[in-house]
């Protein structure tokens, strides 16, 4: 593929009549669109009967897109098996919680264990791959389409024994699963695999078989994509990739450790504009390499009727420019044209069903041209941080069965508490598998299950070579099986620092208080543990209420390094000063930064909450966007971007 930032948005060429295309092309020039995604719908017309394939109308679009300079991702379209198909074949069709078969009527039917299901999966991807693995406009290849264990997952036979096999396999006996789980309580003993049932909608809620049955069911989707990966890889195909949404219960690592591209789904609102950032400091760690964007809306979201409201004037232009800054190699939207009938009837577009153009096109254009002017930039730098923040993907199933805290979200809470407080640093957000290589500063709060992917064992190695770990609230708290420890509150922690766990409250509230050592006030919400002193320094105690006396954060060194604990969820302010790193540039709040390094080196300042901002530049920089030189305080006008090269 050739290296280089590419701009366009999901393509529906069976939609239309094969006349429209050359227009379409058109349209691709007005706007810079140089890459158009096709395909993931379309096994209807791929495959309108069984075994007989009909790709000459997808060819013939791809031919006409690779002349005219488009780029083409081809989707697998397994997401969307055929109506006869699914007919035909009714075990393909996921079952609900209630036992009722999925009615063929959108997307996302299938069954993940059916054999048939695999079976026709890995018969059209052949077919696909035997076509166009060497079509030269054939740029990357999307499998599925933001395939994630649906509704709670299948609930059909074949999942249920697959479940009951898979526990069989884990436990080795039911003994043992009873003893994990804890199921003497209520005197719930299963007597074989066979009595175990999955958690269905609105019934029992047991953290252990919540946690299971959707561990269950991210395994099979891995396998299912893998299945698929391994014959586009055997037939040469490239940068295949599987588009999903980032809230990581269904493991980024593991979904993508066989796949060669990261790729990535949103749509947040124009408010949330700023929030994205959150995703992309952990999608290009995935692999440690460009990522792609597959779909972001480009006006609004929509089914029947328009949804997601309205975005100011500009605001589109900063979402095309965000995901580049931090480290996208692609960002498409979604969708090129609105479709003319069906279920996204209202889905917003760079063109109206009519073919017309919209403020928004204009701004993903201007977009467009930018990526071209700053090619040299974008291509030939990269982001290197010296901060990780773990966001785990055990955490986020674990907390799912079992908050803990009433209402307590994990993701929100790592974005708002602890990712938000970094908006002028370079920082990655990282899972327990990632290489703690080349990080100073490591954050891990919530993250409930610290004793996996030798984690535990690589975290005490990395501390002690030099490291800083802040870690907590809330974590080292619970086994892979979500049951707590019954030593200690924490599998390992109260040794490693130095402290005894005096209390805990899992409770919000406002009456404890806490100051550091300087005597001033250190901020702690949400949760609250309270320690005693065995070997380790304490940073804040608390002041009021019954924990008064007592350690609210600790500190204690360990060969080269330290371990800070936390008890409570620490302001940003003292979140920045436990690091003891300083931002890559001072900006106001709503302007997100970012520091570029390599054969080129910068910033990219993004302004994201429609307001005016500034940054203060440190040295002599020019913007390569406007061609002026700056230094000290640049002011920022709403929703612009800055791509300052350092001179």
């Amino acid at each position: 593929m050739e290296k280089k930032i590419r701009l366009g948005a999901a393509y529906y060429p069976e939609m239309w009549e094969e006349s429209e295309t050359d227009a379409d092309l058109a349209r691709c020039k007005e706007t810079g669109v140089n890459t158009l995604r096709i395909g993931e719908f379309a096994w209807g017309k791929m495959e309108p009967e069984e075994g007989k394939f009909s790709f000459g109308w997808l060819e013939r679009t791809i031919d006409k897109l690779h002349a005219a300079g488009i780029g083409v991702v081809l989707c697998t379209p397994t997401c969307t098996p055929p109506r006869w198909m699914l007919d035909k074949y009714e075990e393909m069709r996921r079952v609900d919680s209630l036992g009722i078969r999925t009615e063929v009527s959108s997307r996302c039917h299938p069954c993940k264990t059916s054999p048939k299901m695999r079976e026709k999966n890995a018969i059209i991807v052949e077919e696909m791959a035997k076509r166009f693995a060497h079509h030269p406009g054939v740029v990357g290849w999307q499998i599925d389409n933001e395939i994630f264990p649906y509704s709670s997952g299948c609930f059909c036979p074949l999942c249920i024994k697959a479940f009951r096999n898979y526990l069989k396999d884990k436990y080795k006996t039911v003994e043992e699963l009873n003893r994990k789980w804890g199921m003497t309580r209520w005197s719930l003993e299963y007597d074989s695999f066979e009595d175990v049932q999955p958690p269905r909608d609105g019934q029992w809620r047991h953290p252990s078989l919540q946690v299971e049955w959707k561990r269950f069911h991210c395994r099979q989707i891995v396998s299912y994509v893998n299945e698929q990966a391994d014959i586009l890889h055997r037939y040469g195909c490239k940068n295949v990739g599987t588009d999903m949404m980032s809230t990581n219960e269904l493991s980024y690592y593991n979904v993508n450790e066989k796949l060669d591209v990261v790729q990535f789904n949103h749509y947040n609102p124009a408010p949330d504009l700023a929030q994205t950032a959150f995703s992309y400091h952990f999608l290009r760690c995935v692999k440690d390499k460009p990522f792609w964007v597959t779909e972001t809306q480009v006006g609004w979201n929509g089914s029947e009727f328009a949804d997601c409201g309205y975005r100011p004037v500009g605001n589109c232009y900063a979402n095309t420019w965000l995901p580049v800054a931090m480290g996208a190699e692609m960002n498409l939207y979604w969708l090129f044209r609105a479709h003319p009938n069906g279920h996204e009837l209202a889905h917003g577009a760079l063109f109206s069903t009519a073919g017309r153009a919209y403020c928004v096109s204009r701004e993903v254009a201007r977009a467009g041209e930018e990526f071209e002017k700053c090619a040299d930039f974008l291509l030939h730098s990269g982001i290197r941080s010296k901060i990780a923040i773990h966001y785990s993907s055990s955490a986020v199933k674990t907390f799912q069965a079992a908050p803990l805290l009433k209402g307590f979200r994990y993701r929100e809470t790592l974005l708002e508490g602890f990712c938000e407080a970094f908006r002028h640093y370079n920082i990655d957000l990282i899972d327990t598998p990632h290489s703690l290589d080349n990080y100073e500063v490591v954050i891990s709060p919530f993250l409930a299950t610290v004793d996996e992917n030798g984690l535990k064992e690589r975290m005490v190695e990395w501390v002690k070579a030099g490291g800083t770990w802040i870690v907590g609230p809330m974590s080292d708290i619970m086994t892979e099986y979500a049951s707590k420890y019954t030593h200690a509150p924490y599998s390992f922690l109260e040794e490693l620092v130095g402290v005894y766990t005096k209390y805990q409250k899992p409770v919000a509230n406002d009456v404890f208080r806490a100051k550091d050592r300087a005597g001033k006030p250190f901020s702690v919400s949400m949760c609250y543990d309270a320690y005693e002193l065995r070997g380790a320094e304490s940073l804040a105690d608390y002041t009021e209420g019954e924990f008064a006396g007592l350690c609210a954060a600790a500190e204690r060194k360990a060969g080269e390094g330290k371990v800070i604990l936390l008890g409570s969820v620490p302001s940003h302010e003292t979140l920045r000063a436990l690091t003891g790193k300083k931002p890559v540039a001072e900006a106001s709040k709503n302007v997100l930064v970012v520091e570029r390094s390599g054969e080129e080196n910068g910033l990219i300042a993004v302004e994201a909450e429609n307001e005016q901002g500034w940054i203060s530049l440190n040295g002599s920089y020019v913007d390569l966007l406007t061609g002026r030189a700056y230094k000290g305080r640049k002011a920022m006008q709403p929703y612009q971007v800055a791509v300052l090269k350092k001179c």
